[in-house]
């Protein structure tokens, strides 16, 4: 009899620790089914912000912050000169099957909205077919952000405008990113302010960051020293 019971106590507790999983597993699925459209909200609510950042950055309320001059552009009292460069490097037009044939990645005229201080230019730069060894000299995967093929975007401009501080944005309307600085020049100096690109990851076969996955983030250099 003694051992009858405690076979049933058994059962018992054994079936008590599967419910008990269960529950587990069911509250770890609700969590994930509430977390998941959350973290989708978020991404989109951060592109829309971008954009609709992007469209009202690119109107000008001023338009005497800036001057694009050339190089050989004398000295203005009260003035400093700053070279802007920027570039990105991105797939080769119709790569991912689902994109949009709107896409501007790949083609030519990638555009690069810049607005100092309220004055915006959107300038566009012509792309040049990139190609970078996918392997090291040792026939690994290289760790190059921009290995394999693509099309290179590259644009660099010199103007000229008052000295003091200002506010340096950056926007990428086909990608749907935003980047904004504070810059301080002195009169009679020559600047060159370098947006350079850190793209987002991929995860197989190796962990490495790739221009295939597109823009993570910028870098921001002012004569080479970040900021």
């Amino acid at each position: 009899m003694k051992k009858i019971e405690a076979y049933i106590k058994s059962y018992r507790l054994s079936d008590l620790t599967i419910a008990r999983q269960k529950i587990k597993g069911f509250r770890s699925m609700s969590v994930v089914f509430i977390l998941l459209p959350l973290m989708i909200l978020i991404v989109l609510t951060g592109c829309g912000t971008a954009a609709k950042e992007i469209q009202i950055r690119s109107q000008s309320n001023r338009l005497d912050v800036f001057t694009e001059i050339n190089d050989a552009s004398p000295p203005v009292q009260g003035f400093a000169t700053l070279t802007i460069k920027a570039s990105i490097k991105t797939h080769l037009a119709r790569y991912y099957v689902l994109e949009s044939r709107e896409s501007i990645h790949g083609k030519q005229g990638y555009p690069f909205l810049i607005n100092i201080d309220g004055q915006a230019e959107t300038w566009t730069a012509e792309g040049k077919k990139d190609s970078l060894p996918l392997y090291d000299l040792d026939g690994k995967t290289s760790h190059n952000p921009e290995a394999g093929e693509g099309m290179k975007y590259v644009i660099e401009k010199k103007i000229r405008l008052r000295a003091g501080t200002h506010k340096i944005f950056l926007g990428l309307p086909a990608d749907d990113y935003i980047k904004e600085v504070d810059i301080t020049l002195k009169e009679g100096n020559a600047y060159m302010l370098e947006f350079k690109p850190i793209y987002k990851y991929k995860d197989y076969p190796t962990r490495i960051p790739t221009y295939l996955k597109g823009i993570k983030e910028y870098e921001v250099y002012l004569n080479n020293n970040r900021i």
